[in-house]
Formats: structure tokens, sequence, C-alpha cells
């Protein structure tokens, strides 16, 4: 309706609703991983989780872009609308048998609620650097998405059809990383895949601000930090999934999920602020990505919980 009647405030009511309804979603979907498949499927699903959100965020990112060029609203409504009755449609028929949940008290008050959560995983060793790890990928991720654009049209003064080729290989680096993860970190260190991963991100970004590489070369390093990112992410939500906190999982995924957006808002706040004072200088950017990705390394191999 805000498209059709092109209302910004009903549009930006829609966008808030959407992300009240992802913040119920989010933390139950993941739940439900261990009962599709128990524990030994912990890994592989949440590779895959992992793997089909990124693909579906940054696939709608590139569909969006070209959508605009040819900006009908009732085309934008075919879409959603489409969108939202498949996904209503697989909820429907996932034939999910869930066990038995235990209810726990939780505060409703959201500064109470993190705190509690920190101070109960902070119990557990590894289950915050998890934490605070699966929630810095999308914070990396967001940067990422951003400046890219920033970086092909601005910096780079290529088209928005090169852009999009260029944006692609991030969705499918994070795509063939998470997959990979998935399938390979059953039953191995998953420290090691967490701190190689994040040095796969900083390799990478470095190579960008020294050589300033185009076309395919900057393609082929966009693949690799989402790629590296897999790698990352993965481990850290299985450590989440496969702790052995009984019923407080479900409160340590709402944890999670709080934190990531969090991060996100985070994210794009940083983004705004080095674009405003850097004349929208894109390696400014990659710069910072390179140091909060360095500075995460030091937080996986010396913090002890």
């Amino acid at each position: 309706i805000g498209f059709w009647i092109e209302s910004v405030w009903m549009v930006l009511l829609a966008v808030l609703l959407m992300g009240t309804q992802s913040c119920l979603y989010s933390p139950a979907k993941y739940g439900l991983i261990r009962d599709v498949d128990g524990e030994r499927g912990v890994a592989f699903g949440s590779g895959m989780f992992e793997m089909m959100a990124f693909l579906g965020i940054l696939i709608g990112t590139i569909v969006a872009a070209y959508i605009s060029e040819h900006y009908a609203w009732w085309i934008v409504t075919i879409v959603m609308v489409v969108l939202a009755l498949i996904g209503w449609w697989l909820s429907m028929i996932l034939g999910i048998k869930e066990g038995n949940v235990e209810q726990t008290k939780e505060s409703r008050n959201p500064i109470r609620f993190l705190v509690e959560s920190y101070r109960f995983a902070s119990k557990h060793k590894g289950l915050n650097k998890a934490v605070f790890g699966a929630s810095l990928l999308w914070l990396l991720g967001g940067l990422l998405q951003m400046n890219v654009v920033l970086h092909c049209t601005r910096t780079l003064g290529m088209g928005n059809t090169a852009s999009s080729i260029i944006l692609s290989m991030a969705a499918v680096g994070i795509a063939i990383g998470c997959s990979a993860a998935g399938k390979l970190i059953e039953n191995r260190n998953k420290q090691n895949f967490i701190i190689g991963g994040l040095i796969g991100v900083a390799l990478s970004l470095i190579f960008i601000l020294i050589f300033k590489p185009e076309g395919w070369v900057l393609g082929v390093l966009i693949f690799l930090i989402a790629f590296s990112g897999g790698i990352f992410q993965v481990p850290c939500l299985t450590i989440v999934q496969s702790a052995n906190i009984g019923h407080k999982l479900g409160s340590m995924l709402a944890y999670l999920n709080l934190l990531t957006f969090i991060f996100v808002l985070i994210g794009t706040a940083i983004f705004s602020i080095i674009t405003m004072f850097s004349d929208q200088n894109s390696y400014a950017v990659f710069v910072v990505m390179l140091i909060i990705t360095i500075l995460s390394v030091g937080l996986f191999i010396f913090k002890k919980r």
C-alpha cells in the first residue's frame, strides 16, 4: 500500500514491522536446527542456514537495484507478496517435532537481558566469544556490502551492472564458504577455522589496500573476503548450538540475534561516519574493516571466555 500511494511513512512503518517480525523469526528458526537432525546436524545445518541468509540478502540487494531502474509499484508488490506466501507455505510444511520446551523467565528489559545473558554465557567457556564472533560477521558483512557499491561506483567509476557483478561475487563467496565450513568442521578444532577465516579476511583486505585492484581481480578478492567470512561464521554458530546449556539455548539464540542487530546498527553508523568525514573514501572503510578484523583475531587468540 505504501508503494501504491507513494507514502514514505507507510513504507517506513512496513520496514519497522518487518524488522520486528525478523526478531521473532530468527531465534525460532535457529532453535529448530537440532530438532531436524540432532547434534550431528548442527554444523551442517548452521552452515546451510548462514549460506541461505547471506545469499538471500545479497541476491535481494542485486535484484532491488535492477527493479529500481525499472520501477513500478505493482512489480515491487508482487515480488514481496509472492516471497511472503512462499515463506508462509514452507513454514507450514516443515513437519518438525520439537522436544519438550522448559519455560524460562527472562527480563523484558533489553539492556538487562543483554547483561544477564552475557553473565550466563561467561560461565560457559567460549560461548561469549562465539556469540560475539557470529554477530561480528554481520557487522563486517554490512560494511562490505555498502562499501563495495561505493567503491565500484564512486572510486572506480563502474556502472550499475558491473558493480552488481562484483557484489554478486560476495554472494557466491559467502554461500560457498558457509557450505564448506558446515561440511568440514565436524569433529575438528573450531577455533582454528575461526582464526583461519579471520586471517583470510585480513589478507584479502590488505591486498586491496596495497594494490588497489580493479575488474576481475577485485571480484576475486571480494569473493575471498566473503568466503573467509563464511569459514569464520559457521564455527561460531556451531559452538552456540552445541553448548551444553539445556533449555537456555533459546535465550542464548535470542541474545545472539539481539547482539547481531546491534552490530548491524554499529556497522551502519561506522560506515556513515567514515564516509562523512573522508569524502566517501571507500579505502578508508576497508582500513577500518581491516582494523576490526585484526582486533577480532586477538579476541579469539587471547581472550579466555
